[in-house]
């Protein structure tokens, strides 16, 4: 198998944050769902494809879009916030992507 077809069948979930939230306001299974639930309440915010059972941190070396190179690269507080753009994710306005 590929690389490209591993990283396409990496089972996944759909978070969003709206916009200025510190946590996710839902979790969907499929992005439909989650942009049928944007769209009715006209929402502001991101929508993105998080692994599961793996941390975006550990998924981005493993991808090979992220080296920590700095010491607090490897600390529990660099891990615990990091998220990395090369995460399948979309931005909607008063819900329209």
């Amino acid at each position: 198998m590929s690389t490209d077809e591993e990283q396409a069948e990496t089972p996944h979930i759909w978070v969003f944050n709206g916009e200025q939230s510190a946590f996710p306001s839902g979790v969907f299974s499929t992005r439909k769902l989650a942009e049928r639930w944007i769209g009715q309440h006209k929402l502001t915010g991101m929508l993105t494809a998080y692994p599961l059972d793996q941390g975006a941190y550990q998924w981005a070396i493993e991808q090979g879009v992220f080296t920590p190179t700095k010491d607090y690269q490897h600390e529990a507080k660099f891990i615990g916030r990091f998220t990395s753009a090369a995460l399948e994710h979309y931005h909607y306005e008063d819900g329209i992507c």
